[in-house]
């Protein structure tokens, strides 16, 4: 397979987008507080990847993209007392709980759109998308992603005979 154009790892925790709450005014706003400075640190990361190419320019053919959200374990997940920092037993292997991987996508590929990387969020025609917890596998040590870009067109000229 091709090397991804885009290869990003970003620092933070990761902030859903999506859902929306009614202030005491009837004014709409982001029930998650994550989203602004998630969406700024993917923003800030993209902005630095694409300083160091000057012929980027955002996409506009099919693109994949592939994102692994590094989230933290919950307090609840570890021991006390003597076992305090041991996972328990019964901690389970995946995250389950909030941020939804659908709202976490959402307010990446926003990102992703604000910073240039894609002309607009429509053009990912090919999304993979994972959430684990830090430490675990492949996972980031701190809270936060690693997102590859790809062009489904040069995918496409990989195959051909």
């Amino acid at each position: 397979m091709t090397r991804p154009v885009l290869r990003l790892t970003v620092h933070g925790t990761p902030g859903p987008q999506g859902s929306k709450n009614l202030n005491a005014a009837g004014a709409m706003y982001e029930s998650s507080a994550a989203v602004k400075p998630w969406r700024e640190a993917v923003k800030a990361v993209a902005l630095d990847a694409l300083h160091h190419d000057a012929a980027w320019s955002p996409l506009t053919c099919p693109v994949l993209l592939e994102m692994q959200f590094s989230m933290r374990r919950p307090k609840n997940h570890f021991g006390t007392g003597k076992n305090a920092g041991r996972l328990k037993p019964s901690a389970p292997n995946f995250p389950t709980s909030k941020p939804d991987l659908d709202k976490l996508t959402r307010s990446t590929q926003d990102a992703l759109k604000d910073a240039g990387v894609l002309a607009d969020d429509s053009v990912v025609a090919h999304l993979f998308a994972r959430k684990v917890y830090v430490l675990w596998g492949d996972a980031l040590l701190t809270p936060g992603a690693v997102i590859k870009v790809w062009r489904l067109t040069d995918l496409h000229k990989e195959e051909s005979p």
